[in-house]
């Protein structure tokens, strides 16, 4: 082989290590939450008082009104939950993922009114927090439509639509 072939092939080889190097070390990031050094002590205490062993996926940091507010995904013990904590370590409100068999008989029947024949895909149950009570707000409600759309609605245990991102996308038909 002559020299200037011998290099092409180095060349090549060390471009394909390097890529493959580049794909694996990226992987390794998407399996890791990144930068959880940046949530605030007071926020990670937060949430480690009300759930001892969170399991973080994901975290946002935004801005509602005055407060900064982190959002973070997790899960505990199997279960998939959220939590909106403010910069000081006060819990807004959290989220839990429950069966949708375990859901009121009014939430079941509004949602069947507004989604005939609508999936189920995941129940969050919404808890609100105001100082030291807790109050149960509603459910939150991933679906898939019959016609094969997916919608959120978050009800009251009552049965009240407090939110609905279908008839958000209906009016802006309009």
């Amino acid at each position: 082989m002559s020299e200037r072939r011998l290099r092409k092939v180095a060349v090549c080889l060390t471009v394909a290590m390097l890529a493959g190097l580049v794909v694996l070390t990226d992987a390794g990031a998407q399996d890791k939450v990144k930068d959880l050094d940046k949530i605030p002590k007071a926020v990670m205490a937060a949430l480690k008082s009300k759930f001892p062993n969170p399991e973080i996926t994901k975290w946002t940091k935004e801005k509602e009104g005055d407060d900064v507010v982190y959002d973070i995904e997790f899960t505990q013990k199997g279960r998939k939950c959220e939590a909106d904590i403010k910069e000081n370590g006060t819990i807004v409100n959290y989220e839990k993922e429950i069966a949708a068999k375990d859901l009121p008989a009014a939430v079941v029947k509004t949602v069947e009114t507004k989604y005939p024949k609508a999936k189920m895909i995941e129940v969050m149950e919404i808890t609100e927090v105001k100082g030291k009570a807790e109050r149960l707000e509603g459910y939150e409600i991933v679906l898939q439509t019959a016609a094969g759309k997916e919608a959120e609605i978050t009800v009251a245990p009552d049965g009240k639509v407090l939110e609905d991102s279908g008839e958000a996308k209906k009016e802006e038909k309009k």
